[in-house]
């Protein structure tokens, strides 16, 4: 299968380049070569930072999401591994003030065990750094261990309501209390219709038959909970709505932001459809949906596939979801609510 890169040992590095060259206004490289920060730091003058280290292959995400009003710094690993202990604890050294930081670690068991490490390390060294695990997929572990689940999609949630009230000076045990609550009323089921090309070995990440569709694909390609035959869409996302409100109820009358997100191979028409399907039937059992987020932010190459995410927030988590940021590749989310 054909990418395009000049060496393999070199993608991620060169993404970055890239990336630091496309936007040089609002990020820079860290003075580790896989620290991408922001280039103007605010976390020296008392804000809290709030950064994630992950492995690449998934952007826009997190990388793109650096800037004013989301996070601090992103470090990269490589493709689809985490970056080790001592990368994160760089960029932790490199963006950590006197306020401490919030370390954002999505769950995921490389991410997990390098980035608690790091965060230790940190600690040891004086630093005031609080790990925040990061998990909203329903698929991956039973109701009631909900922290066993992986990180998804709804992760994002998390990444701009914190990075909003980081950036108005929330301190760090609040914005840790308030992470908990997001990822509480957060929750994520995935579909995968077609495999993604891994960089590494350049083989599809899986087989499907044309017919079927993977429900619970994880990002990393991992085995889904199960198949459905191919249906018209308002049948999937009937399924998949009765799933997610199945593990989390929510009450008629609660205003509801639902994150439409694309794998990497969806096209925004199909993801528009499926945002038109989700509202129309979350309507018709008296749920509103605001706010809304549709795109491809969180992918597996060009996996085709697409996520539900439903968060209900309280009305401050909503004010700060819907603050204006300076990240290159995280939308504007409407203002206004509609």
């Amino acid at each position: 299968m054909k990418k395009l890169f000049n060496s393999q040992e070199r993608m991620p590095d060169d993404m970055i380049d890239g990336f630091v060259a496309a936007f040089p206004q609002i990020v820079a490289r860290g003075q580790s070569p896989r620290v991408v920060r922001r280039k103007t730091l605010r976390t020296k003058e008392g804000k809290v930072a709030l950064l994630i280290g992950n492995g690449c292959g998934h952007e826009p995400i997190a990388m793109g999401f650096v800037g004013e009003g989301l996070l601090d710094a992103n470090v990269v690993g490589d493709v689809f591994a985490a970056p080790s202990a001592d990368a994160i604890l760089e960029g932790i050294e490199e963006v950590t003030g006197k306020a401490g930081a919030v370390l954002l670690i999505s769950r995921h068991e490389g991410d997990v065990i390098n980035g608690t490490a790091a965060a230790m390390e940190a600690q040891d060294d004086g630093l005031n750094v609080q790990p925040l695990l990061m998990y909203d997929d329903i698929s991956s572990a039973p109701k009631g261990q909900e922290e066993d689940r992986r990180g998804a999609a709804g992760t994002m949630f998390i990444y701009k309501i914190l990075g909003a009230a980081a950036e108005e000076g929330m301190a760090l045990d609040d914005l840790m209390t308030l992470g908990a609550a997001v990822r509480a009323a957060t929750r994520t089921l995935g579909a995968a219709v077609s495999p993604g090309v891994s960089p590494i070995t350049g083989e599809l990440m899986f087989t499907l038959p044309d017919d079927e569709v993977f429900i619970g694909m994880g990002v990393h390609g991992e085995p889904g909970v199960g198949r459905r035959k191919m249906e018209p869409i308002r049948d999937l996302v009937a399924f998949m709505l009765a799933e997610l409100l199945d593990d989390r109820p929510i009450a008629t009358g609660t205003p509801t932001v639902a994150l439409i997100n694309g794998s990497g191979g969806t096209t925004q028409m199909e993801l528009l459809t499926i945002y038109g399907e989700v509202a129309k039937q979350l309507a018709e059992i008296g749920i509103e949906t605001v706010s809304p987020m549709i795109g491809s932010y969180s992918t597996t190459q060009e996996m085709g596939g697409f996520s539900i995410s439903l968060f209900t927030p309280t009305q401050e988590m909503m004010r700060l979801w819907r603050m204006p940021h300076g990240a290159p590749h995280f939308p504007h989310i409407d203002r206004q609510g509609g």
